[in-house]
């Protein structure tokens, strides 16, 4: 098929914004944050009974943190008020990142994949936290 257009048409090759969320859930951070937590219960739900109230206890609660945080943070008002709460995920990622290393050290289980969701969180955080704060909303 032959693609006719008028003189000084262009195509762009520009992606295409995406259309605004309208919900937490259409973040991809959050998704991405979402499937982090789903994969640290199991992990951590093979640690030695003497850590259930210990290690895998405090990395389950600062997983939930991070998405619970993008949660609280999409419906604020305002660009600080809305950045805070990816800090306050990003500073719960790196609490993660910790008690993952821990593990590893520990001989508790093989924290590779979950090191590499914890990578891609942080990009993606620091990716719409950057996005907030240059928005003109």
């Amino acid at each position: 098929m032959r693609d006719i257009r008028a003189v000084g048409d262009t195509i762009s090759s520009m992606p295409q914004p995406r259309p605004a969320a309208s919900s937490f859930r259409d973040l991809r951070v959050w998704r991405k944050a979402h499937e982090f937590v789903l994969g640290v219960y199991p992990f951590t739900a093979t640690f030695p009974k003497h850590e259930t109230y210990g290690l895998a206890q405090q990395l389950r609660r600062a997983a939930v943190s991070i998405p619970a945080n993008i949660a609280e943070g999409f419906r604020r008002r305002g660009k600080p008020d809305k950045a805070r709460y990816m800090n306050i995920a990003e500073g719960s990622l790196e609490e993660c990142r910790y008690y993952l290393i821990l593990a590893q050290d520990l001989g508790y289980g093989d924290t590779t994949k979950l090191a590499s969701t914890a990578d891609e969180i942080s990009r993606a955080l620091g990716a719409y936290a950057a996005a907030i704060l240059s928005s003109d909303f």
